[in-house]
């Protein structure tokens, strides 16, 4: 899986930035909005693709070290009843060149989705988020930051695939007794072959004051239709079960996740960590990870990272992370999904310093 480039992360928040409300329907909106999100990255080793060994430290400016860059658009329409229409259409780039990056490669590679919402639940359609992707980043005690989080684990090991699901339908239901159960089927696109680059996600959630319980799957085949710069049909089957706890201000979770890639590997992914404000405006957080390969027992990873938030304002904040991954035998975790997506054995250390804003 060498080679591969960075995908990203995280799901970004929309935030309020040019609104167009139609004077015909003033129930009618679309807002646009993005991230520009970089950082200086230092590692004292770095994985030469080539050779698989050593070439040495590294340090340089590299896009998206917490969130990835991004901008999109999101519109809702009143369709009144309790109903609405919505929209959005998310694009990864890089601020550091200019150019398309993360995501699938393609220009509206992050989401491209249309959906009907309401009291019965909602209703979407087209490129989106599988389920056992949003369980993994609501169970990450960093919130899938792009370095040094569950994130790393799951791009390392197979990709864009159940990040960027094209071709998909899927269904949330409304909350009942805190509970909220989705699924997401995407077709592979092969007349004659349903089976071919078919996926399908599922997962269900508990919320009871501040504990809360995820429990997620994901299966996808290989081949189909879809074909994307950034590998999106790795054939691999997910499980995963997260729970989570607020205290106030500090928030706690683990978490277990299964990735079984056919014919090659089986890892558990076994994490855990804690966010606490410490004031409204710092966030401090740290988390571990202990990757294992059941099929050799001998491969076997320990990624630990720790950070520091500063929001500037509400739109502006900035980031200070460090981070140590261990590898033996065949395993090759990285720290970050931007310039350090695969490590090397033995022990590395980084650290990044970064910005970020919202629009």
């Amino acid at each position: 899986m060498q080679g591969k480039k960075c995908v990203l992360r995280s799901i970004a928040a929309a935030v309020l930035g040019v609104t167009y409300i139609g004077g015909a329907q003033a129930q009618s909106s679309v807002t646009l909005f993005g991230v520009l999100d970089g950082g200086l990255l230092y590692t004292n080793k770095t994985l030469d693709a080539t050779t698989g060994g050593n070439a040495g430290k590294q340090l340089g400016l590299v896009d998206g070290q917490s969130y990835f860059s991004q901008f999109g658009l999101i519109g809702t329409e009143d369709l009144g009843g309790g109903y609405k229409a919505k929209f959005k259409l998310m694009s990864g780039f890089s601020f550091a060149n200019g150019g398309f990056d993360h995501c699938n490669g393609n220009l509206f590679g992050c989401e491209a989705w249309v959906a009907v919402d309401g009291a019965l639940g909602q209703l979407k359609l087209g490129l989106q988020y599988s389920p056992f992707f949003t369980a993994i980043y609501d169970s990450d005690p960093r919130g899938l930051s792009l370095f040094g989080s569950g994130a790393v684990m799951l791009v390392d090991n197979v990709g864009g695939t159940g990040v960027f699901n094209a071709n998909a339908v899927s269904y949330t239901s409304p909350v009942v007794a805190g509970l909220q159960a989705s699924v997401m089927y995407a077709f592979g696109g092969v007349a004659g072959n349903f089976q071919a680059g078919r996926q399908y996600s599922a997962s269900v959630k508990y919320q009871l004051g501040g504990l809360s319980i995820i429990s997620s799957i994901y299966d996808g085949n290989g081949g189909g239709t879809i074909q994307t710069a950034i590998p999106t049909t790795v054939q691999y089957e997910g499980r995963m079960l997260g729970v989570g706890y607020q205290f106030g201000a500090l928030t706690a979770k683990v978490s277990f996740v299964n990735y079984k890639v056919a014919g090659s590997f089986n890892n558990n992914v076994y994490g855990g960590g804690v966010s606490w404000y410490v004031m409204p405006t710092l966030d401090l957080n740290g988390g571990v990870w202990v990757t294992s390969d059941r099929n050799q027992s001998s491969n076997r990873s320990t990624l630990v990272a720790f950070g520091a938030n500063y929001l500037l304002s509400k739109a502006t904040s900035l980031y200070g992370q460090v981070g140590v991954v261990n590898n033996h035998g065949k395993m090759n975790t990285g720290l970050s999904l931007s310039g350090a997506l695969y490590g090397v054995e033995g022990t590395t250390v980084g650290a990044v310093v970064g910005i970020r804003h919202t629009f």
